[in-house]
């Protein structure tokens, strides 16, 4: 991955975790109740906006696609997070806590991220936004597929992998927003 590349996913990520420790501050951790296929419908109702939006080439409420993609990966992020808490019955939890998990989380989405960049040589920079918003929907249909059948799937990457694709396009596409 060239240089530019980690520097403009790095800006993405922050601003991501700055706004995920602001609403963290002012909601607490309401969303711990969710059920993984709530976080996962709630990133769906995200994406369909985004690509309602690409369609109509309008929108009645004030919120940008740009906020729409940085709310895809949070909501992915937590996801990831929801997945490592599942035995916990821990519904508060401070910022501070819940950090290092985020940072794992987008570590680990990051490293995916060289990877998949190194052989794919950066093709991303040469496709549409609204392709890869369709591609984001694709991989919610595959998650809410292997949710649907508990996971018990015969070749899928699983659902994490779906996760991380997700944050990866969005980065993509609020980098190409830019």
């Amino acid at each position: 991955m060239n240089d530019r590349t980690a520097h403009e996913y790095k800006e993405v990520m922050a601003a991501c975790k700055a706004l995920f420790a602001k609403k963290t501050h002012d909601y607490g951790t309401a969303w711990r109740v969710l059920r993984l296929p709530s976080v996962t419908d709630q990133i769906f109702i995200k994406a369909q906006r985004i690509r309602s939006i690409q369609e109509k080439r309008s929108q009645k409420i004030e919120d940008s696609i740009k906020d729409e993609f940085i709310g895809i990966i949070n909501y992915c992020i937590i996801a990831m997070m929801q997945m490592i808490l599942i035995d916990s019955d821990k519904t508060e939890m401070s910022f501070e806590e819940l950090e290092p998990m985020y940072d794992r989380a987008a570590g680990e989405t990051f490293d995916l991220l060289q990877n998949k960049n190194h052989d794919y040589d950066e093709a991303w920079r040469d496709m549409r936004v609204s392709s890869m918003t369709d591609i984001i929907l694709m991989k919610l249909l595959r998650v809410k597929q292997i949710e649907d059948i508990d996971g018990k799937t015969l070749v899928s990457e699983g659902i994490k992998a779906n996760y991380q694709d997700m944050i990866n396009y969005s980065v993509f596409c609020l980098i190409k927003l830019k």
